[in-house]
Protein backbone atom coordinates (compact mmCIF):
# COMPACT_ATOMS: atom_id res chain seq x y z
CA UNK A 1 0.00 0.00 0.00
CA UNK A 2 1.32 3.58 -0.97
CA UNK A 3 2.31 5.57 1.97
CA UNK A 4 0.60 9.20 2.06
CA UNK A 5 2.24 12.38 0.66
CA UNK A 6 4.63 13.58 2.96
CA UNK A 7 4.51 17.03 1.17
CA UNK A 8 2.36 19.83 2.29
CA UNK A 9 -0.59 21.58 0.88
CA UNK A 10 0.44 23.77 -2.33
CA UNK A 11 1.60 27.25 -1.23
CA UNK A 12 1.34 26.15 2.33
CA UNK A 13 4.64 25.85 4.99
CA UNK A 14 5.80 23.36 7.03
CA UNK A 15 7.91 25.19 10.48
CA UNK A 16 10.67 22.95 11.52
CA UNK A 17 12.59 24.14 14.72
CA UNK A 18 15.07 25.93 13.07
CA UNK A 19 12.38 28.19 10.56
CA UNK A 20 10.00 28.59 13.45
CA UNK A 21 12.76 29.58 15.71
CA UNK A 22 13.79 32.02 13.05
CA UNK A 23 10.62 33.62 12.34
CA UNK A 24 9.74 33.26 16.12
CA UNK A 25 12.91 35.77 16.66
CA UNK A 26 11.68 37.84 14.39
CA UNK A 27 8.04 38.28 16.05
CA UNK A 28 9.47 38.71 18.51
CA UNK A 29 11.64 41.53 17.75
CA UNK A 30 8.63 43.43 16.04
CA UNK A 31 6.40 42.62 19.47
CA UNK A 32 9.57 44.35 21.65
CA UNK A 33 9.03 47.63 18.99
CA UNK A 34 5.45 48.22 18.81
CA UNK A 35 4.94 47.11 22.52
CA UNK A 36 7.50 50.10 23.71
CA UNK A 37 5.31 52.73 21.88
CA UNK A 38 2.61 51.43 23.73
CA UNK A 39 0.36 48.91 21.59
CA UNK A 40 -1.40 45.64 23.16
CA UNK A 41 -1.12 42.27 21.33
CA UNK A 42 -4.74 40.64 20.42
CA UNK A 43 -5.86 37.87 18.48
CA UNK A 44 -8.88 35.63 17.03
CA UNK A 45 -10.09 32.84 15.04
CA UNK A 46 -8.98 32.36 11.56
CA UNK A 47 -12.40 31.65 11.23
CA UNK A 48 -15.36 34.53 10.11
CA UNK A 49 -18.39 35.08 8.35
CA UNK A 50 -18.37 35.27 4.75
CA UNK A 51 -20.53 38.42 4.69
CA UNK A 52 -18.01 40.41 6.28
CA UNK A 53 -15.53 40.95 3.51
CA UNK A 54 -18.28 40.10 1.08
CA UNK A 55 -19.57 44.22 2.22
CA UNK A 56 -16.38 46.20 2.67
CA UNK A 57 -13.22 44.38 0.99
CA UNK A 58 -11.51 43.69 -1.85
CA UNK A 59 -13.48 42.07 -4.80
CA UNK A 60 -10.68 40.21 -6.90
CA UNK A 61 -9.64 38.79 -3.65
CA UNK A 62 -13.40 37.90 -2.11
CA UNK A 63 -14.20 36.57 -6.23
CA UNK A 64 -10.80 34.92 -6.63
CA UNK A 65 -8.71 34.41 -3.30
CA UNK A 66 -10.62 33.39 -0.34
CA UNK A 67 -11.20 30.15 0.93
CA UNK A 68 -14.67 29.90 1.45
CA UNK A 69 -17.28 27.32 2.30
CA UNK A 70 -20.43 26.11 4.11
CA UNK A 71 -19.84 24.54 7.55
CA UNK A 72 -22.37 21.62 8.52
CA UNK A 73 -24.58 24.29 10.02
CA UNK A 74 -25.56 26.14 6.59
CA UNK A 75 -23.31 28.90 7.43
CA UNK A 76 -20.68 30.53 5.08
CA UNK A 77 -17.70 30.74 6.20
CA UNK A 78 -14.05 32.37 5.11
CA UNK A 79 -10.55 31.92 6.39
CA UNK A 80 -9.26 35.24 7.19
CA UNK A 81 -7.65 36.85 4.11
CA UNK A 82 -6.92 40.17 6.34
CA UNK A 83 -7.32 41.38 9.80
CA UNK A 84 -8.89 44.77 9.78
CA UNK A 85 -12.32 43.92 9.15
CA UNK A 86 -11.51 41.37 12.39
CA UNK A 87 -10.28 44.03 14.03
CA UNK A 88 -13.12 46.84 13.05
CA UNK A 89 -15.65 43.25 14.22
CA UNK A 90 -13.91 43.35 17.59
CA UNK A 91 -13.84 47.19 18.52
CA UNK A 92 -17.33 47.39 17.15
CA UNK A 93 -18.81 44.84 19.82
CA UNK A 94 -17.23 46.57 22.58
CA UNK A 95 -17.00 49.94 21.58
CA UNK A 96 -18.93 51.05 24.92
CA UNK A 97 -16.47 49.32 26.80
CA UNK A 98 -12.80 50.01 25.60
CA UNK A 99 -10.64 53.47 26.73
CA UNK A 100 -9.82 55.06 23.41
CA UNK A 101 -7.84 55.56 21.24
CA UNK A 102 -6.78 51.62 20.97
CA UNK A 103 -3.34 51.03 19.99
CA UNK A 104 -3.55 47.55 19.09
CA UNK A 105 -1.54 44.89 16.88
CA UNK A 106 -1.44 40.82 16.11
CA UNK A 107 0.60 38.81 14.57
CA UNK A 108 -1.39 35.68 12.70
CA UNK A 109 -1.80 33.33 10.00
CA UNK A 110 -3.62 35.03 6.75
CA UNK A 111 -5.62 32.74 3.69
CA UNK A 112 -5.50 33.72 0.40
CA UNK A 113 -5.83 30.83 -2.58
CA UNK A 114 -3.19 32.47 -5.28
CA UNK A 115 -0.36 31.17 -7.67
CA UNK A 116 2.36 31.04 -5.10
CA UNK A 117 5.27 32.47 -6.39
CA UNK A 118 7.95 34.53 -4.60
CA UNK A 119 6.73 37.02 -2.11
CA UNK A 120 3.15 35.24 -2.18
CA UNK A 121 1.96 31.99 -0.45
CA UNK A 122 -1.65 30.64 0.22
CA UNK A 123 -0.61 30.71 3.95
CA UNK A 124 1.17 33.40 5.51
CA UNK A 125 2.09 35.02 8.83
CA UNK A 126 0.86 38.82 9.06
CA UNK A 127 1.37 42.11 11.37
CA UNK A 128 -1.07 43.95 11.83
CA UNK A 129 -0.63 47.48 13.37
CA UNK A 130 -3.96 49.88 14.36
CA UNK A 131 -4.35 53.28 16.06
CA UNK A 132 -7.97 53.75 16.98
CA UNK A 133 -9.85 56.31 18.08
CA UNK A 134 -8.12 59.70 16.84
CA UNK A 135 -8.50 61.44 13.42
CA UNK A 136 -6.30 62.27 10.55
CA UNK A 137 -3.25 64.06 11.96
CA UNK A 138 -0.70 62.69 14.53
CA UNK A 139 -2.30 58.79 14.41
CA UNK A 140 -1.29 58.73 11.15
CA UNK A 141 2.53 60.46 11.41
CA UNK A 142 2.88 57.87 14.21
CA UNK A 143 1.84 54.46 12.47
CA UNK A 144 4.00 55.56 9.45
CA UNK A 145 7.05 56.46 11.75
CA UNK A 146 5.92 52.81 13.54
CA UNK A 147 6.39 51.00 9.98
CA UNK A 148 10.15 52.87 9.45
CA UNK A 149 11.16 51.73 13.08
CA UNK A 150 9.98 48.30 12.64
CA UNK A 151 12.45 47.95 9.50
CA UNK A 152 15.34 50.36 11.15
CA UNK A 153 15.07 47.66 14.44
CA UNK A 154 16.38 44.92 12.42
CA UNK A 155 19.40 47.30 10.84
CA UNK A 156 17.69 48.67 8.00
CA UNK A 157 18.90 52.35 6.90
CA UNK A 158 16.48 55.19 5.23
CA UNK A 159 18.47 53.77 2.05
CA UNK A 160 17.07 50.43 1.88
CA UNK A 161 13.33 51.24 1.58
CA UNK A 162 11.00 53.79 0.23
CA UNK A 163 7.30 54.76 1.59
CA UNK A 164 5.14 55.81 -1.34
CA UNK A 165 2.07 57.75 0.37
CA UNK A 166 -0.67 59.13 -1.14
CA UNK A 167 -4.34 60.21 -0.47
CA UNK A 168 -7.76 58.53 -0.93
CA UNK A 169 -9.20 61.78 -0.65
CA UNK A 170 -7.47 63.14 -3.34
CA UNK A 171 -8.33 60.36 -5.47
CA UNK A 172 -11.69 60.84 -5.44
CA UNK A 173 -11.17 64.91 -5.81
CA UNK A 174 -9.29 63.92 -8.77
CA UNK A 175 -11.68 61.55 -10.42
CA UNK A 176 -14.41 63.72 -9.63
CA UNK A 177 -12.40 66.52 -11.32
CA UNK A 178 -11.66 64.62 -14.60
CA UNK A 179 -15.49 63.61 -14.89
CA UNK A 180 -15.66 60.45 -13.20
CA UNK A 181 -18.60 60.90 -11.13
CA UNK A 182 -20.26 57.43 -11.14
CA UNK A 183 -19.04 55.52 -7.89
CA UNK A 184 -18.62 52.42 -10.17
CA UNK A 185 -16.72 54.16 -12.76
CA UNK A 186 -14.03 55.77 -10.06
CA UNK A 187 -13.85 52.25 -8.51
CA UNK A 188 -13.31 50.45 -11.29
CA UNK A 189 -10.38 53.61 -12.35
CA UNK A 190 -8.94 52.74 -8.86
CA UNK A 191 -8.76 49.37 -9.56
CA UNK A 192 -7.24 49.76 -12.95
CA UNK A 193 -4.64 52.48 -10.99
CA UNK A 194 -3.76 49.59 -8.45
CA UNK A 195 -2.83 47.42 -11.36
CA UNK A 196 -0.92 49.96 -13.34
CA UNK A 197 2.45 48.68 -12.24
CA UNK A 198 1.73 45.19 -13.82
CA UNK A 199 0.40 46.59 -17.43
CA UNK A 200 2.67 48.70 -20.19
CA UNK A 201 2.35 52.57 -20.56
CA UNK A 202 0.06 51.41 -23.73
CA UNK A 203 -2.61 49.13 -22.17
CA UNK A 204 -3.13 51.27 -18.86
CA UNK A 205 -3.92 54.36 -21.27
CA UNK A 206 -6.11 52.26 -23.52
CA UNK A 207 -7.88 50.90 -19.99
CA UNK A 208 -8.18 54.07 -19.09
CA UNK A 209 -10.22 56.20 -21.52
CA UNK A 210 -9.91 60.19 -22.34
CA UNK A 211 -10.29 60.87 -18.61
CA UNK A 212 -6.92 60.99 -16.29
CA UNK A 213 -6.88 61.85 -12.96
CA UNK A 214 -3.57 61.57 -12.86
CA UNK A 215 -2.82 64.35 -15.09
CA UNK A 216 -5.75 66.14 -12.41
CA UNK A 217 -3.31 65.48 -9.88
CA UNK A 218 -0.21 66.56 -11.64
CA UNK A 219 -1.76 70.58 -12.35
CA UNK A 220 -3.46 70.64 -9.12
CA UNK A 221 -5.30 73.45 -10.98
CA UNK A 222 -8.77 72.34 -9.25
CA UNK A 223 -9.81 74.15 -5.79
CA UNK A 224 -10.84 70.44 -3.92
CA UNK A 225 -7.64 68.27 -5.59
CA UNK A 226 -5.25 70.93 -4.49
CA UNK A 227 -6.53 70.92 -0.72
CA UNK A 228 -6.22 67.86 -0.85
CA UNK A 229 -2.73 67.42 -2.22
CA UNK A 230 -1.47 70.13 -0.05
CA UNK A 231 -2.79 68.03 3.29
CA UNK A 232 -0.95 64.93 1.71
CA UNK A 233 2.23 67.28 1.15
CA UNK A 234 1.86 68.83 4.69
CA UNK A 235 1.60 65.14 6.31
CA UNK A 236 4.92 63.72 3.84
CA UNK A 237 6.66 67.58 5.08
CA UNK A 238 5.99 66.62 8.71
CA UNK A 239 7.48 63.11 8.67
CA UNK A 240 10.56 64.25 6.65
CA UNK A 241 11.23 67.06 9.65
CA UNK A 242 10.72 64.30 12.28
CA UNK A 243 13.21 62.10 10.63
CA UNK A 244 11.40 59.53 8.10
CA UNK A 245 13.18 61.11 5.57
CA UNK A 246 12.91 58.30 2.89
CA UNK A 247 8.50 58.92 2.36
CA UNK A 248 7.96 60.11 -0.88
CA UNK A 249 4.66 61.25 -2.27
CA UNK A 250 3.19 58.70 -4.79
CA UNK A 251 -0.25 59.91 -6.67
CA UNK A 252 -0.43 55.78 -8.12
CA UNK A 253 -0.61 54.60 -4.66
CA UNK A 254 -4.51 53.12 -4.28
CA UNK A 255 -4.33 50.36 -2.28
CA UNK A 256 -6.67 47.27 -3.15
CA UNK A 257 -9.74 47.40 -0.36
CA UNK A 258 -12.46 49.27 -0.57
CA UNK A 259 -12.64 50.96 2.96
CA UNK A 260 -9.68 52.70 2.63
CA UNK A 261 -10.52 56.99 3.22
CA UNK A 262 -8.06 58.99 3.15
CA UNK A 263 -4.24 58.41 3.90
CA UNK A 264 -3.03 55.31 2.04
CA UNK A 265 0.65 54.02 1.79
CA UNK A 266 3.16 51.39 0.96
CA UNK A 267 6.81 50.42 1.55
CA UNK A 268 8.91 49.35 -0.84
CA UNK A 269 12.66 47.40 -0.81
CA UNK A 270 14.87 49.70 -3.15
CA UNK A 271 16.29 46.74 -3.90
CA UNK A 272 15.12 45.22 -7.50
CA UNK A 273 14.99 41.47 -6.16
CA UNK A 274 11.99 42.15 -3.52
CA UNK A 275 9.43 44.07 -6.52
CA UNK A 276 6.45 43.65 -4.20
CA UNK A 277 5.24 46.08 -1.67
CA UNK A 278 6.88 45.40 1.88
CA UNK A 279 4.65 47.08 4.02
CA UNK A 280 0.77 48.57 2.74
CA UNK A 281 -2.21 50.45 5.56
CA UNK A 282 -3.89 53.69 5.31
CA UNK A 283 -6.98 55.54 7.03
CA UNK A 284 -10.10 53.96 7.30
CA UNK A 285 -12.66 56.05 9.40
CA UNK A 286 -16.16 54.26 8.11
CA UNK A 287 -15.09 50.50 8.65
CA UNK A 288 -15.70 50.12 12.27
CA UNK A 289 -19.57 51.87 11.57
CA UNK A 290 -20.52 48.79 8.93
CA UNK A 291 -21.58 46.66 12.11
CA UNK A 292 -23.78 50.01 13.26
CA UNK A 293 -23.34 53.00 15.03
CA UNK A 294 -21.07 56.08 14.68
CA UNK A 295 -17.81 55.61 12.50
CA UNK A 296 -14.73 55.52 14.67
CA UNK A 297 -11.86 57.02 12.91
CA UNK A 298 -8.54 54.33 12.47
CA UNK A 299 -5.44 54.35 10.33
CA UNK A 300 -3.37 51.36 10.81
CA UNK A 301 -0.89 49.09 8.41
CA UNK A 302 0.49 45.45 7.30
CA UNK A 303 2.81 43.48 6.51
CA UNK A 304 3.72 39.33 5.59
CA UNK A 305 6.63 37.27 7.01
CA UNK A 306 7.26 36.19 3.42
CA UNK A 307 7.91 39.23 1.72
CA UNK A 308 9.47 40.45 4.75
CA UNK A 309 11.95 37.87 5.15
CA UNK A 310 12.74 38.24 1.68
CA UNK A 311 13.44 41.69 2.87
CA UNK A 312 15.56 40.67 5.99
CA UNK A 313 17.58 38.06 3.99
CA UNK A 314 18.39 39.67 0.74
CA UNK A 315 20.19 43.09 3.10
CA UNK A 316 21.75 40.47 5.47
CA UNK A 317 19.77 41.80 8.36
CA UNK A 318 18.21 37.89 9.80
CA UNK A 319 18.79 37.85 13.26
CA UNK A 320 20.12 34.73 14.84
CA UNK A 321 17.66 32.86 16.54
CA UNK A 322 16.11 33.14 19.49
CA UNK A 323 15.27 29.93 20.79
CA UNK A 324 17.89 27.04 19.83
CA UNK A 325 19.95 25.64 22.00
CA UNK A 326 22.88 27.48 22.98
CA UNK A 327 25.05 24.62 24.73
CA UNK A 328 25.16 21.13 24.67
CA UNK A 329 26.10 18.45 28.03
CA UNK A 330 27.07 15.59 27.07
CA UNK A 331 27.37 11.98 29.76
CA UNK A 332 30.39 9.92 30.28
CA UNK A 333 27.48 7.46 31.25
CA UNK A 334 24.30 6.92 31.18
CA UNK A 335 24.74 6.95 35.10
CA UNK A 336 25.48 10.66 34.90
CA UNK A 337 22.59 11.61 33.05
CA UNK A 338 21.10 12.87 36.82
CA UNK A 339 24.28 14.88 37.50
CA UNK A 340 24.19 16.32 33.76
CA UNK A 341 20.63 17.10 34.49
CA UNK A 342 21.40 19.03 37.55
CA UNK A 343 24.09 20.77 36.28
CA UNK A 344 21.96 21.74 33.20
CA UNK A 345 19.32 23.63 35.77
CA UNK A 346 22.05 26.03 36.91
CA UNK A 347 22.51 26.92 33.61
CA UNK A 348 18.99 27.28 32.73
CA UNK A 349 18.79 29.15 35.99
CA UNK A 350 20.73 31.81 33.91
CA UNK A 351 19.74 32.30 30.89
CA UNK A 352 20.87 29.65 29.07
CA UNK A 353 19.18 27.44 26.74
CA UNK A 354 20.53 23.76 27.43
CA UNK A 355 20.52 20.57 26.01
CA UNK A 356 21.21 17.53 27.91
CA UNK A 357 22.35 14.24 26.26
CA UNK A 358 20.30 11.35 27.51
CA UNK A 359 21.16 8.57 25.87
CA UNK A 360 23.78 6.12 25.68
CA UNK A 361 26.07 6.95 22.82
CA UNK A 362 30.23 7.68 23.69
CA UNK A 363 31.28 11.13 23.88
CA UNK A 364 32.46 11.40 20.29
CA UNK A 365 29.03 11.17 18.61
CA UNK A 366 27.71 13.28 21.43
CA UNK A 367 29.95 16.30 20.10
CA UNK A 368 29.17 15.00 16.69
CA UNK A 369 25.76 15.52 17.49
CA UNK A 370 25.90 18.69 18.94
CA UNK A 371 27.31 19.73 15.35
CA UNK A 372 24.74 18.38 13.79
CA UNK A 373 22.64 20.42 15.75
CA UNK A 374 23.93 23.88 15.27
CA UNK A 375 24.85 24.03 18.99
CA UNK A 376 28.01 26.17 19.11
CA UNK A 377 29.13 24.83 22.59
CA UNK A 378 29.25 21.38 24.37
CA UNK A 379 30.85 20.16 27.51
CA UNK A 380 30.82 16.56 29.43
CA UNK A 381 29.41 16.86 32.81
CA UNK A 382 29.40 13.09 35.51
CA UNK A 383 31.38 12.44 38.40
CA UNK A 384 34.56 12.98 37.38
CA UNK A 385 33.52 16.86 36.36
CA UNK A 386 31.57 16.64 39.49
CA UNK A 387 34.65 15.69 41.58
CA UNK A 388 36.83 17.88 40.36
CA UNK A 389 34.81 20.66 39.79
CA UNK A 390 36.20 21.74 36.32
CA UNK A 391 34.49 20.82 33.11
CA UNK A 392 36.25 21.69 29.56
CA UNK A 393 34.24 23.49 26.97
CA UNK A 394 34.20 23.16 23.26
CA UNK A 395 34.03 25.89 20.98
CA UNK A 396 32.98 23.43 18.02
CA UNK A 397 33.02 25.69 15.52
CA UNK A 398 36.41 27.38 16.09
CA UNK A 399 37.83 23.52 17.23
CA UNK A 400 38.69 25.00 20.65
CA UNK A 401 38.58 24.31 24.28
CA UNK A 402 39.45 25.48 27.76
CA UNK A 403 38.99 24.37 31.65
CA UNK A 404 36.93 26.64 33.47
CA UNK A 405 35.73 26.18 37.05
CA UNK A 406 32.14 24.91 37.87
CA UNK A 407 30.88 27.75 39.60
CA UNK A 408 32.25 29.99 36.61
CA UNK A 409 30.78 27.98 33.78
CA UNK A 410 27.40 30.09 33.43
CA UNK A 411 29.13 33.62 33.90
CA UNK A 412 31.88 32.35 31.30
CA UNK A 413 29.02 31.11 29.18
CA UNK A 414 26.81 34.01 29.03
CA UNK A 415 30.03 35.89 28.29
CA UNK A 416 30.80 34.16 25.32
CA UNK A 417 27.40 34.85 24.05
CA UNK A 418 26.87 38.61 24.61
Amino acid sequence: MKGLDTEPYKGVRDFYPEDWGRLSTVFNRIREVLSKYGYEEYQASPLERAEMYESKGNEEIIREQTYTFEDRGGRRVTLRPEMTPTLARMVAHKRREMPFPLRWFSIGNRFRYERPQRGRLREFFQTDVDFVGLPAGEADLEVVTLASEILKSFGATSEDFVIRMNSRALLGAACKAAGLTDAEGVKAYWLLLDKKSKMSAEEFEAARGDRDPLRVIEEASDPEVRAEKEKIEALIATLQARGVDNVRFDPEIVRGFDYYTGMVFEINDTNPENPRALFGGGRYDALVSMFGGDPIPAVGFAFGDVTFMDFLETHNLLPKSETAPQVYIGIPTIEDAPLAQEFGETLRDAGIRTFVYLGERELGAQVKDAVKRGIPYFFAYGSQEEKSSMVRIKHLAKSEEESIEENQVAKHLKGLLG
